[in-house]
């Protein structure tokens, strides 16, 4: 790339890179020219169905439903077409499940009209709606500008016509230089911006090579279907990023592999607990997992997590030591328990409850813990993995016990075996992830 490379320069670039990714270009000037080629993927994304003028009419007005946030449960879910001559047919947006089994398009330049006439630099098509949107600016400009347009896109035009651009999940900001990643949340600062990473927190600045590792159509279908995270309390999307999702996929990978335990060493204030919880949600969808216990301790338990977690799981997480409710968990089909470390311990210990839990003890069961320092020390540990006999047990840190500052207690590695992820203070302070330190001195205090 010259350093005097030009917007359109760099946009061709680009579409010539996803191109080789796998990505099929696509001329699309308009909205009429987005809904026929909707129409066109739909249709050959479920078993190649035709629609008829009608029925994808009444597609269009489900898909037209909602909030930004609400669009993003229409993705994820099917819809029911009653078609024509009375029958019926559930419609996919978005295979979740198997992310490589969707069809991927990329386009230049689609202009929308709203408040204002608005073209967008590149857009990927998912089966056709519009999941990530590009935009660029030439080498040399400020990269909060092109933030600063995506906003305004949101102001004029992406709720235009069937507003199918708030489909929209991530976008992608890039001078060519430096480029970043956000989730469709029009409320965030470009501080919420980040680049993406590699396993070692090497950050990836360069539109080509953050192409490769980051658009390749698997890559972000993953990102979409399993690490854009739909926030309730707020009704906000999310996306995590680089070193959470490393984190979470170490994780999976180790369950997938065996049953030996691991811990997650980031930061204070990196985001531990939405990491933690995140790998809950997925490590469940292995069906060789009988449950996933997400453990923290009681003095986390602020109104926003407990708010936040309830969300997943209703009634989970009440503040009491109502262990009996914990018990009931353990042993009904309930997937993903969140719990007090209070409470675990106390079904477990007590003979009260040892019956139970028979049906449940011998079953691969995986354990979370959240701040595994302050939960996990102690006698705790030695009872759960002595009452399950398959336990899988993950920590979360960001203060390890190593053997020179142990001072007697069983380090980190005793308890969980391999680290397998670290994201520490000086990454952060890189990233802006963390306030950095201020040192002053005062001299001699009187």
């Amino acid at each position: 790339m010259s350093t005097t490379q030009s917007e359109a320069q760099l946009e061709s670039e680009l579409v010539g890179r996803l191109t080789a990714l796998g990505w099929q270009p696509v001329t699309i000037r308009d909205t009429a020219a987005l809904e026929a080629n909707l129409r066109t993927q739909l249709e050959l994304h479920n078993n190649n169905l035709t629609f008829t003028d009608a029925e994808f009419r009444k597609i269009l007005a489900h898909l037209g439903k909602g909030s930004p946030f609400e669009k993003a449960k229409t993705l994820r879910d099917r819809f029911q077409l009653v078609r024509d001559d009375g029958s019926s047919v559930w419609i996919e947006f978005f295979n979740t499940r198997d992310w490589c089994r969707n069809r991927y398009q990329v386009t230049t330049q689609v202009t929308q009209v709203g408040r204002y006439k608005n073209r967008y630099d590149v857009t990927l098509l998912v089966n056709g709606l519009p999941l990530v949107q590009i935009e660029l600016k030439r080498r040399g400009m400020e990269l909060k500008e092109a933030f600063n347009q995506i906003n305004r896109y949101h102001k004029h035009s992406f709720w235009a016509g069937t507003a199918l651009f708030q489909y929209v999940q991530i976008f992608v900001i890039s001078n060519g230089v430096n480029t970043r990643y956000f989730a469709n949340n029009r409320h965030q600062d470009f501080k919420q911006t980040f680049p993406w990473a590699d396993f070692e927190n090497r950050p990836i600045n360069k539109l080509d090579a953050f192409a490769d590792a980051f658009l390749e159509k698997c890559q972000i279908s993953k990102m979409i279907a399993k690490y854009v995270v739909l926030h309730e309390s707020d009704r906000m999307l999310m996306v995590l990023r680089p070193y959470q999702y490393h984190a979470v996929e170490a994780i999976l990978e180790r369950v997938k592999a065996g049953r030996k335990n691991g811990y997650i060493w980031h930061t204070t204030g990196s985001g531990k607990t939405l990491t933690s919880f995140k790998a809950a949600q997925v490590v469940v969808e292995n069906p060789k997992v009988e449950k996933v216990v997400f453990v923290v301790d009681r003095a986390d338990l602020d109104y926003q997590t407990t708010k936040e977690f309830n969300h997943f799981s209703p009634g989970s997480i009440d503040g009491t030591d109502n262990t009996a409710a914990l018990v009931a968990q353990l042993t009904d089909d309930t997937k993903v328990i969140v719990t007090t470390i209070q409470k675990l311990n106390t079904a477990i210990t007590r003979d009260r409850y040892a019956g139970k839990l028979d049906v449940v003890k011998d079953k691969r069961v995986v354990f979370i813990f959240d701040e595994c320092h302050r939960s996990q020390f102690g006698e705790t540990h030695k009872n759960i993995v002595g009452f399950f006999s398959r336990a899988q047990l993950f920590g979360f840190t960001g203060t390890p016990i190593f053997a020179d500052n142990a001072v007697g207690r069983r380090t980190t590695k005793d308890l969980f075996g391999d680290r397998l992820h670290r994201y520490v203070i000086t990454d952060a302070i890189r990233d802006d992830n963390v306030l950095k330190f201020s040192v002053e001195y005062w001299g001699k205090l009187k």
